[in-house]
């Protein structure tokens, strides 16, 4: 149909038809003040080496974090990646994420992904794992919604310390859905163990801890989990995958599921993404696991082979039964992170782990140093933690920036009683003279 030669009297009857008067009805669900108002102001066309140069012109308007010293964190980091993982995860036969609908003869790609499942079994101390997710916060939403499967109950209680775009994810997730979501709120950077007992209740069906959690502290996953048990609720763990390499493993402090998101394993920053989300559990509820299980077995010639074990998302068994509709594009990104944690094995991630220790308390001591800053906690800290300051933090920010220093990220976007402070990540790749630079940098700004 040819829309200009629509009558007014065509327009009416398609409207009425969807049950609207006139098509400004169509955007009512847009505040007026977000909508243009006016046509469009485009420029006319372009020869294509014209286009080509302006859209490199914008290009190079982005600064990438490969152009200044990075110290930003909460919850995408700037952690050195091997070559290798680029040289393999470019090869043809790997660059699609799409499901193989005949997975068996797709051997090479099943046994990626059963590799990578093994490693993130290890890397957490859990017993199966699924072949990925889309990211850290739909990966921790989607094992809410497990707990739930598993327990019947309908309230989940969250820490405040778990990162704020992780719990927006879930509030969207159970908005529709009767369950209650209760937010317990932190002592010192860490979660309350009393204000966690008091949340628990007998419709309880899981607890939520992100360890180390968005202000960088190490919590108490044991002595929490322990509480979670009292009340018969399951333990969700959402932790960085890095920190595995030298904290105690979460499937060993009483998780009974442990997500995450994967970018530090192999995966560039992106401006923020895509990244991939993994998750693992204890045997006795994988079947209730979201997303692919691959299993290895053997073929009729007896020779070692890899099939689909577990499929439980809607396209491939009745919807009614599905554990959750996740699909697979991530498989890429999971390859990356399953060669990240072969390449560097398991005392290359303990070294990463370990640098990434050192090198963030030696920068907390020379800026706590400075007059006008001090930590803002306590509590100990793996990679990250809060500095407080008594000067203007955005002016702070931006002064470093301008010094080609990216020194972290405010928190007075989520937390009005942390607008005086920010997060300072530094990960192994920052060395002694950049931490410096960035000490100088906030002493003059």
């Amino acid at each position: 149909m040819n829309y200009t030669q629509l009558t007014q009297r065509d327009m009416e009857h398609m409207l009425a038809t969807i049950g609207v008067q006139r098509v400004d009805d169509l955007f009512a669900g847009i505040p007026p003040a977000s909508r243009l108002n006016r046509s469009l102001d485009l420029p006319g066309p372009l020869t294509e080496i014209e286009l080509l140069a302006d859209l490199d012109r914008l290009a190079r308007a982005n600064r990438a974090c490969d152009d200044a010293i990075c110290f930003l964190g909460g919850g995408v980091y700037d952690h050195f990646i091997p070559t290798v993982v680029d040289e393999l995860a470019s090869q043809s036969e790997f660059v699609t994420a799409y499901t193989p609908y005949q997975a068996e003869a797709a051997q090479g790609a099943l046994q990626a992904f059963y590799e990578y499942q093994t490693l993130i079994c290890q890397l957490t101390g859990m017993d199966v794992s699924n072949a990925s997710l889309y990211e850290g916060a739909t990966a921790a939403a989607e094992a809410v919604l497990m707990a739930r499967s598993i327990t019947g109950r309908r309230r989940v209680v969250v820490s405040s310390a778990v990162h704020p775009d992780i719990r927006g994810v879930l509030a969207t997730y159970l908005r529709e859905l009767p369950m209650d979501l209760v937010v317990v709120e932190t002592t010192g950077g860490r979660t309350s163990p009393e204000g966690l007992r008091g949340a628990l209740g007998e419709e309880t069906g899981a607890i939520l801890i992100q360890t180390p959690n968005f202000f960088g502290c190490v919590e108490s996953l044991d002595q929490l989990s322990a509480i979670a048990r009292e009340a018969g609720a399951m333990v969700i763990a959402s932790v960085d995958p890095i920190s595995c390499g030298l904290l105690k493993r979460p499937g060993d402090l009483g998780a009974d599921i442990v997500v995450g998101d994967g970018q530090p394993l192999g995966v560039p920053m992106s401006f923020g993404g895509p990244t991939l989300g993994f998750m693992a559990c204890r045997r006795q509820f994988m079947r209730k696991l979201p997303g692919r299980v691959i299993g290895a077995t053997r073929d009729r010639s007896g020779r070692r082979a890899f099939c689909l074990t577990l499929q439980t998302r809607e396209q491939h068994i009745r919807r009614e039964r599905a554990t959750s509709n996740i699909c697979t594009n991530q498989g890429l990104l999971a390859l990356r992170a399953a060669i990240y944690l072969s390449a560097v094995g398991r005392g290359g991630l303990a070294r990463v782990a370990s640098l990434c220790l050192d090198k963030s308390h030696y920068a907390a001591r020379r800026i706590a140093d400075l007059d006008a800053f001090e930590l803002r906690f306590k509590a100990p800290f793996f990679k990250e933690f809060v500095v407080r300051t008594t000067k203007d933090v955005p002016t702070v920010l931006d002064h470093c920036r301008k010094q080609g220093i990216l020194a972290g990220v405010p928190l007075g976007r989520w937390y009005k009683d942390l607008s005086d402070s920010f997060i300072v990540a530094v990960t192994e790749k920052r060395t002694r003279e950049e931490i410096h630079r960035l000490v100088e940098a906030l002493d003059q700004a």
